[in-house]
């Protein structure tokens, strides 16, 4: 029997609307002359045809399709997909059997097989002119191979087509992996089912793991209402599996059709648990990788300069969509943010000459305009952005912008440059030449006639990013999403780094923005090292603060857990690292700023693709029967008007043109990273170094703690107040300064008494209208008009004008005020299930704080040491501890000696305390009663006493 009588094997990447071309050499070119240009587009305006054709998975007349099957594993945000899928030429006569995948556009394809009649091929990813020399030998013998592209959104097409006599029995496998993209919130994984007929046994499964938790899984109605019923979840605190089983008769369009109802995309989504700010660092298989996505912070203001082609070309439904889109977007703008709008054609307008607060005046009469706008002309793309850059820097220039606010450009276009510079290399150059550092340029394009990779590497090399629009009913939907991903700003100048000798060969790790929603990703391999712990550093800024977060991983933890997880992808940190080597490496080489360089980047990526097995444009998939006799080849073909892909890892875009960061970070002074501290150091809490030795303390429930220095002795009372009141600990009207405990109840009585402890406790700077929040599960920060919240899962550093705050991870808080004033806020954890204790605070306040000679509070009024004789010394009624008489503020006081707890050094056991103690809430030891210290909020100062 003959084994094989054709083979056919392909890469259809679906891109470009309305256009398909037969494509061998995959190799990029340089940039075309103008003349090239046009007759590009010429060609891919008459080639439509093929879009037309519907898709199948599998394609064939006569078949029985046995099973179609597809799986994914998704384990820390990267998948790995598997297609299967069994047929039978069921036919008389031999045919053509195809075999179509559809796979988004961001995978990489790792492998393929193929098993007919007995006869495997198994597939390797190689250097593409290796790959096409080995294969040469095959086609040779009458082997055949081609590469077709037609179109889709987001998604490119896997085609393989085998002839092959009756009776023949054919399977398929295809494999392909990717990074989940976190945008809006939420990650997004999409399979595209189609199989064309109906398939015994079809089935869909998702499997996810996420170490840190999975906060949310849903499945959005993609395939259609008939559905929905059939796709079931299975979810636990870190694991999901969504599966899709549609038996025969469910596949059905009705009761007594013939053909599959089962026709689109498969679609889940999904987010993970994120307990703090710092981010996650997970370390597997030799490589780590830090995924940052905070939230809770208050976003940056911006300034915008939309800037709109209202070319000819533009007419229609491009321009309809486009005014509909910037209608929703203007709403979105605030009083805080700035904008302007500039359109071109052959001439360049512009709404407003300098840009202008998003005020409701000003967005309606920025509505008005674009409504009134007629398309025609020419496309003066040059001119239209020095405009926009030139309308940035006279802002920034005039001091008229926040220096901490984001600076954007957003181009919409559809079409290339027909007036005044045409050059696109010359555009490219003179964007960069003018751009600052602190500006971004997002470009979005709209259909098919513009070069989308000039577009591309133009916001790529401007700290942005791009998108094609598809010019379609939902164009201005598909607009207005992308603004949604930029259109909040959080931070600015992130840069994610490590300690000297722990990693290498890390990703990018400095970016320039970071959008709500999103996530920034950095990888990297791991060093020996005899530590069990990789710390990272990340620094970034915020509105007003200059923030500085730490994370730690175990480098073996993650490990043993993946491998007792059935369905993870073990090989997860390894393929991501590379993944997002290989991308960004793509990117970089679009920009290469000589040959030199970028053969060098070249090299780079091929050696990465293989060794990875990435099918990307400079590698090809061979595939081989196991005797090497027959060959197929599949790999990317040249696309010069698409982008192949992005350089940043999703949620902000790194800083082209800067020098790298080195990865080597020196910690700030409230960081301990030393792996093995000499005895003195091992059993000090990470800070306490820097805490003084003499300090006033609140802990417990609660019990007060007043040093006196010059008498050199300590005296303890407690307060016995009710839940929910607020106590004043230090009011000083003269610093501005209130520092406020609010107390919280133990959840049973003892002994017929609810014992309180301070759940809440408050710092105020009111010169500054800083406001530092402290509770058990979160720290908040507020200034009026941005607000902030850590939680106690990560070590930070946040500075806003003179006030700093330090967590360290699960211990303390520490708020230092213009460097003299320092507050110190103990975390104490108890058993969740506990039937009565409950999480509380202990505060730390040193006694050497320069206050004004206003001060007062609970604690506070003690920074005037009053003189206390303490005499009578006897025997008390507990044998244990004597009694005194102690004379302070006029009053004659019974004080028992006893002792109460420090809980710095220990706060398990605390360190004890001997002290005197002032009975009935320190009645004649503080000036008035405790009910005079209740305050009606936590930033309340004191009423004088």
């Amino acid at each position: 029997m003959r084994r094989l009588l054709l083979l056919l094997l392909g890469l259809l990447l679906l891109q470009q609307a309305r256009c398909f071309e037969f494509v061998i050499d995959g190799e990029w070119e340089d940039e075309t002359s103008h003349i090239q240009d046009h007759q590009e587009r010429h060609k891919r305006a008459i080639l439509t045809s093929e879009e037309q054709e519907d898709f199948e998975a599998i394609r064939g007349d006569d078949i029985t399709v046995k099973s179609y099957k597809v799986e994914s594993r998704i384990t820390s945000r990267f998948a790995h997909t598997t297609v299967r899928s069994s047929v039978i030429n069921s036919g008389s006569k031999a045919q053509s059997i195809g075999f179509n995948v559809q796979i988004p556009k961001r995978a990489f394809i790792t492998n393929f097989t193929m098993n007919v009649n007995g006869i495997t091929f198994v597939g390797s990813v190689k250097e593409k002119t290796v790959a096409r020399n080995l294969y040469a030998q095959a086609r040779a013998r009458g082997k055949a191979a081609g590469i077709v592209r037609a179109n889709s959104q987001d998604m490119e097409t896997f085609k393989t087509e085998v002839h092959v006599p009756p009776g023949s029995n054919i399977e398929f496998e295809l494999h392909y992996q990717e990074m989940m993209h976190r945008r809006l919130g939420f990650y997004e994984h999409s399979l595209y089912l189609q199989p064309g007929r109906l398939v015994p046994q079809f089935q869909a499964d998702v499997y996810i793991f996420e170490p840190k938790g999975i906060s949310s899984v849903e499945t959005p109605n993609t395939l259609g209402a008939q559905f929905n019923e059939l796709i079931k979840v299975t979810q636990s605190k870190d694991k999901a599996h969504i599966v899709f089983k549609p038996n025969l008769q469910q596949q059905r369009k009705c009761d007594n059709c013939s053909g599959s109802a089962i026709d689109g995309v498969f679609t889940v989504r999904y987010d993970v648990t994120r307990d703090s700010n710092a981010g996650e660092l997970q370390v597997s298989d030799g490589h780590f990788v830090q995924f940052f996505a905070p939230s809770n912070l208050s976003p940056l203001p911006k300034n915008i300069v939309f800037v709109i082609d209202v070319s000819g070309s533009m007419w229609g439904v491009k321009m309809k969509q486009t005014v509909a889109a910037m209608q929703a977007i203007l709403d979105d703008l605030t009083i805080d943010d700035h904008f302007s709008i500039i359109d071109f054609n052959h001439n360049v307008r512009c709404w407003s000459e300098e840009l202008v607060a998003g005020s409701s005046i000003q967005v309606a009469d920025a509505k008005k305009y674009i409504q009134n706008i007629k398309p025609n002309g020419g496309t003066n793309i040059n001119e239209a952005l020095m405009r926009a850059v030139q309308m940035l820097v006279r802002a920034s220039n005039q001091g008229l912008i926040d220096p901490r606010s984001v600076s954007m450009i957003i181009l919409v276009s559809d079409g290339d440059p027909t007036v005044g510079e045409i050059k696109l290399s010359t555009i490219q150059k003179n964007v960069k030449r003018v751009m600052r550092e602190e500006f971004s340029l997002f470009s979005l394009g709209i259909g098919f006639d513009v070069d989308y990779d000039f577009l591309e590497r133009i916001a790529t090399e401007n700290r942005g990013v791009a998108q094609r629009i598809y010019a379609n009913h939902d164009a201005a939907e598909q607009l207005r999403t992308f603004y949604s991903q930029v259109s909040s700003p959080l931070l600015r100048r992130i840069t994610i780094q490590f300690p000297e000798d722990s990693v290498s060969d890390v990703t990018h790790n400095r970016f320039d923005k970071y959008f709500s929603g999103s996530e920034l990703v950095v990888a990297g391999k791991v060093l020996p090292s005899d530590s069990n712990t990789l710390t990272s550093f990340t620094t970034a800024s915020a509105a007003r603060l200059d923030i500085t977060l730490e994370t730690e991983s175990d480098t073996s933890e993650l490990d043993q857990e993946l491998a007792k997880q059935q369905h993870s992808f073990t090989g997860f940190a390894r393929q991501m690292w590379a993944y997002i080597t290989v991308k960004q490496l793509i990117s970089e080489r679009s920009l290469a700023p000589t040959a030199a360089k970028k053969r060098k980047i070249t090299q780079r990526i091929m050696a990465l693709a293989v060794e990875h097995q990435f099918v990307t444009p400079l590698t090809a998939l061979l595939v081989e029967s196991e005797d090497a006799t027959e060959r197929l080849l599949a790999d990317t073909p040249k696309d010069p008007k698409h982008g192949c892909c992005s350089g940043g890892a999703g949620g902000g875009s790194a800083s082209a043109g800067l020098a790298p960061v080195r990865v080597v970070y020196q910690p700030p002074p409230w960081v301990q990273i030393t792996t093995t501290p000499p005895p003195s150091q091992a059993a000090k809490g990470p800070e306490e170094y820097a805490l003084p030795q003499t300090v006033n303390l609140v802990d417990n429930d609660p019990h007060f703690i007043v040093h006196l220095p010059s008498s050199n002795m300590d005296v303890c009372f407690n307060i016995d107040s009710k839940p929910g009141h607020v106590l004043n600990l230090v009011s000083d009207s003269g610093t501005g300064l209130v520092v406020n405990g609010q107390l919280v109840g133990s959840k049973q009585k003892l002994q017929s008494k609810r014992s309180t402890y301070f759940g809440t406790i408050s710092v105020y700077y009111q010169p500054d209208g800083v406001s530092v929040t402290v509770g058990t599960d979160h720290i908040a920060m507020s200034d009026g008009s941005s607000n902030h919240s850590f939680t106690w899962s990560a070590t930070a550093d946040i500075t806003q004008d003179g006030v700093r705050i330090s967590i360290v991870k699960d211990s303390h808080v520490s708020v230092v005020i213009n460097n003299n004033i320092q507050v110190m806020v103990l975390l104490h954890r108890v058993w969740k299930k506990h039937p009565v204790n409950v999480d509380f605070l202990g505060i730390y306040i040193p006694t050497e704080n320069q206050y004004s000679p206003l001060v007062h509070g609970l604690i506070g009024q003690f920074s005037r040491e009053p003189e206390v004789s303490v005499y009578d010394l006897h025997q008390g009624v507990d044998p244990l501890k004597k009694e005194a008489t102690m004379e302070v503020k006029g009053n004659r006081l019974s004080v028992t000696r006893g002792w109460q707890k420090d809980y710095r050094r220990d706060k398990r056991r605390g360190s004890s305390i001997y002290c005197w103690f002032v009975h009935n809430s320190g009645k004649g030891f503080i000036d008035g009663h405790y009910t005079d210290y209740i305050v009606p909020d936590l930033n309340s100062f004191l009423q004088t006493l």
